[in-house]
């Protein structure tokens, strides 16, 4: 699942990340809590927490929460973002060396993360970390890449000015969950889930992402001008759509 550099590819996003990227429907959490026994008492580690999106909710369900996240800068967003939450615990760490305790943690989340994951190496984390009978939860937010108009032409645009798009997308990497949980069983509920933007927002919505141009960057200045082109030829009242599937993945992992 690891991509080369992959710890730093979001220093220079953080601010687009923060304000455009999806959080997760509120059905997620209730998944965990019927299927995976998520308590208000439970103690989770959030892997690859980033700033702290998928985290937020988990602390809003009254959970301390270890948020490992190997990126300074996106730590530091984290941190700030969730610091009025007295359970938050922010950790410098990876998925393949967490830095937590034995057998500490109840849930090990990795939310828009786990295709950066050393897959042997963080499974056998995960599994150091946990209390016997922990659930692991994989989930990801996948953008519908054709079921509109709209997100055709946006996906075109990816494969045309992204600089790694292919390689990276999580769609590809969900291919791989079996084996990350192998030879546990695992399970996959997918829920609904949607943004909206004006172009403003879609702008960085789309710099957010890892493997697009930046501002020194050769196709950047045409890959925003087909951007604003997409925009105006399917925007109604100013706005446009994604449209995403919130997968989750959960199995105990032995």
């Amino acid at each position: 699942m690891a991509v080369h550099g992959s710890t730093r590819r979001f220093s220079s996003r953080v601010g687009n990340y923060v304000r455009y990227r999806p959080a997760y429907p509120p059905a997620v959490l209730d998944l965990l809590k019927n299927g995976c026994g998520l308590a208000a008492g439970s103690v989770i580690a959030d892997v690859a927490s980033g700033t702290g999106i998928f985290t937020r909710m988990l602390l809003q369900n009254g959970n301390r929460v270890f948020g490992v996240e190997p990126n300074a800068e996106m730590r530091k967003a984290g941190e700030e973002f969730l610091r009025s939450y007295p359970g938050f615990t922010s950790v410098a760490g990876t998925a393949e060396a967490t830095t937590l305790a034995d057998h500490s943690v109840d849930l090990v989340t990795a939310a828009q993360a786990a295709h950066w994951f050393d897959r042997e190496n963080a499974r056998r984390e995960f599994i150091r970390i946990s209390r016997p009978g922990a659930w692991t939860i994989l989930l990801w937010n996948e953008r519908r890449t054709a079921s509109t108009p709209f997100l055709r032409a946006y996906e075109r645009l990816l494969i045309e000015y992204g600089t790694d798009y292919q390689d990276v997308r999580s769609e590809r990497t969900t291919q791989q969950i079996e084996t990350f949980f192998a030879p546990s069983p695992f399970q996959v509920r997918t829920f609904d889930y949607h943004q909206e933007f004006d172009y403003a927002a879609l702008e960085g919505r789309l710099l957010s992402s890892s493997y697009t141009p930046q501002a020194s960057d050769a196709g950047y200045a045409a890959m925003l001008r087909e951007l604003r082109r997409i925009f105006e030829a399917h925007q109604a009242n100013g706005r446009v759509g994604f449209e995403y599937d919130a997968q989750v993945y959960y199995g105990q992992l032995v």
